[in-house]
């Protein structure tokens, strides 16, 4: 194998996995030690840089970067289930005990660059779009049909798992950079495009819940409710009961809101029924167990049949009854079990088993190419549709995601803007910024707090759920305080602060061999990737993450470090006796619209 190569910036990148997997690239480690120090509203700050929303996202993000957590490697043969850290609830301690941070926020610019910007919809992806582009002094306005900014965040998330002030509070940190938001439905694109301005992006979002079409649908339509519709009319307090025996449809996200949302609401008798298996549901672990705590079973391999109904009034819901099986090519097939049908009675059903993307005010002849579906065709790097001064982000742009997608999206699209209309060419993106720096206080002291706990995963508290269940408006998390953050963050693993090797200063005396605890630094000799993992001390099974490769030793060997296992403890560095192994801090920012983003010339 050739040295490896760590001035690649996305080296270091992916050591950092909890980084690495999250989509707007948030420096996690780097907030979690701020919070560690009690730092909240630095905490927060870097949070809002790479994701604007983090109190918003500290409850509902999907966190993605929680399964990349290396703290659930490590301790994957020791514990039966390991956990990682609570990266995402850790976001949210920062939003709730920061300090007033708005004078730390960008300013409206006095002057603007005479640039006009329309955002449709007001959701997460417009939003960043929005916050990146004015402080640079574009003029932006934000379009929706609600009243208030906000877009999905606002009406389809209930207010048990979000509350109206935090989204108001960080929604409002964006418009008071100089947004200008407009309650106005747009029905035409090619009207839009027509009213000057330089650059349009949608962000409208998959506001169309699916259907099922089904015999009885025409007929008990009265109490069968597409879920997302629903959410928003229970959001904006145009619903405020149902039945008392509710059937919910669909196994994702929306479903658990749904079925969580229709307890609060006079629901006694909540079932969640899916076509699937219960892991293969798209609903996340924590919102299926948030679910259950509150007596909601869940029933699986049912797939609907009939809505049935007596003189229009809807009376239940027949299911066949089906078990999964798996051809060659491991594609899995749902087929009758042979039991008889099964009918379940309900006074409302809720359906939640998907959402669409719907563009009947985009005209077909302004130069916007659409697939089968009827999706826009985006470039996936710079979210720009086939007519070039059109992007889309978000839902909008490739169907229903998490909020932290929308953002990331969002990101790249206001990169492409100012590229464009600064005259660059919008496919160059820019490199992050990366900074790296030594640790070392003394000499075997490091400027961080380098001990790994062994604490389990923190649990965070919840309300009461007798009275959770009264009050829809009451959130049911109730956050870390300080002392349960404190000792949350101690679990982090600081996985950007590297193992940096220099082969000059090797004697090779194995010292950091001994004393490594996960016996992830071997001297070898050289050979084939394939090779040489199976010939360190520990061998490395994981092939997607890197050897740490160093030649150039007296003795002809290299030093291989395995990265997947590392804690990055710093027993090697104290260990060593001429200072071969040091512990670098490694930093890496994602470029966002600006001068940063444009080329030198």
């Amino acid at each position: 194998m050739q040295p490896t190569d760590i001035k690649n910036p996305n080296y270091f990148h992916k050591v950092v996995d909890c980084q690495w997997a999250c989509p707007s690239h948030t420096p996690v480690p780097e907030y979690i030690r701020l919070i560690a120090a009690g730092r909240y509203g630095d905490a927060y700050l870097v949070n809002w840089k790479s994701n604007v929303f983090p109190g918003i996202l500290g409850r509902t993000c999907d966190r993605p970067c929680e399964p990349a957590c290396r703290r659930g490697r490590v301790e994957d043969e020791n514990l039966p289930k390991p956990e990682p850290v609570a990266i995402c609830r850790l976001k949210r301690v920062a939003a709730d005990l920061k300090e007033n941070i708005e004078d730390k926020l960008p300013r409206k610019p006095e002057k603007t660059n005479g640039r006009k910007i329309a955002c449709v919809g007001a959701g997460p992806a417009s939003l960043t779009v929005a916050r990146d582009l004015a402080p640079l002094g574009y003029e932006v306005t934000v379009f929706d049909l609600d009243a208030r900014a906000g877009g999905m965040i606002r009406s389809q998330i209930p207010r048990f798992r979000l509350p109206e002030e935090v989204i108001d509070e960080e929604v409002g940190y964006v418009l008071n950079l100089g947004v200008s938001f407009v309650q106005k439905k747009i029905t035409s694109m090619k009207s839009l495009l027509g009213e000057g301005y330089d650059a349009i992006f949608v962000g409208s979002g998959a506001p169309r819940g699916r259907d099922l079409d089904i015999p009885g649908r025409k007929e008990a339509a009265k109490n069968i409710h597409i879920g997302i519709d629903w959410l928003s009319s229970v959001s904006f307090g145009h619903t405020t009961r149902i039945g008392k025996r509710v059937i919910v449809l669909g196994g994702g996200n929306t479903a658990m809101d749904c079925c969580r949302t229709s307890r609060r609401l006079g629901g006694e008798d909540v079932k969640v029924i899916v076509r699937s298996g219960f892991e293969e549901m798209k609903a996340s672990p924590w919102e299926k167990e948030d679910a259950m705590h509150e007596g909601i079973p869940i029933l699986n391999f049912m797939v609907p049949k009939e809505f049935t109904h007596d003189n229009g009034r809807l009376t239940g819901v027949v299911f066949e009854k089906v078990m999964a099986w798996r051809d060659d090519k491991g594609k899995r097939h749902l087929l009758p079990s042979g039991q008889p049908d099964e009918h379940v009675p309900c006074d409302d059903v809720l359906v939640a088993v998907g959402q669409e993307n719907s563009f009947p005010w985009i005209e077909r002849d302004i130069g916007i190419e659409f697939d089968k579906w009827g999706m826009p065709k985006v470039d996936p790097k710079t979210m720009r549709s086939t007519n070039p001064k059109i992007f889309f982000g978000g839902d909008s742009a490739f169907g229903p995601k998490n909020i932290i997608w929308a953002v990331a999206h969002g990101h790249e699209a206001a990169v492409s803007i100012d590229k464009m209309l600064n005259g660059e060419d919008i496919n160059h993106r820019p490199m992050p910024a990366v900074e790296v720096m030594s640790q070392k206080m003394g000499i075997h002291e490091w400027s961080y707090n380098n001990e790994i706990a062994l604490d389990k995963r923190y649990k965070v508290p919840h309300r009461d759920k007798v009275i959770a269940l009264k009050d829809i408006k009451a959130e049911v998390e109730l956050g870390f305080d300080p002392a349960l953050a404190l000792a949350e963050a101690g679990r982090c693993l600081n996985c950007d602060v590297q193992t940096v090797f220099s082969s000059s200063l090797c004697i090779e005396c194995d010292a950091c061999v001994d004393i490594c605890p996960m016996d992830c630094i071997t001297f070898t000799e050289n050979g084939e990737e394939a090779d040489l993992r199976k010939r360190l001390k520990a061998p490395a099974n994981n092939p997607t993450q890197d050897l740490y490769v160093a030649n150039d030793l007296k003795t002809g060997r290299v030093m291989v470090k395995d990265e997947d296992v590392c804690l990055h403890c710093g027993l090697c560095a104290e260990r060593c006796p001429t200072g071969a192994w040091d512990m670098q801090k490694f930093l890496l920012e994602t470029s966002q619209a600006g001068t940063q983003c444009r080329s030198r010339a």
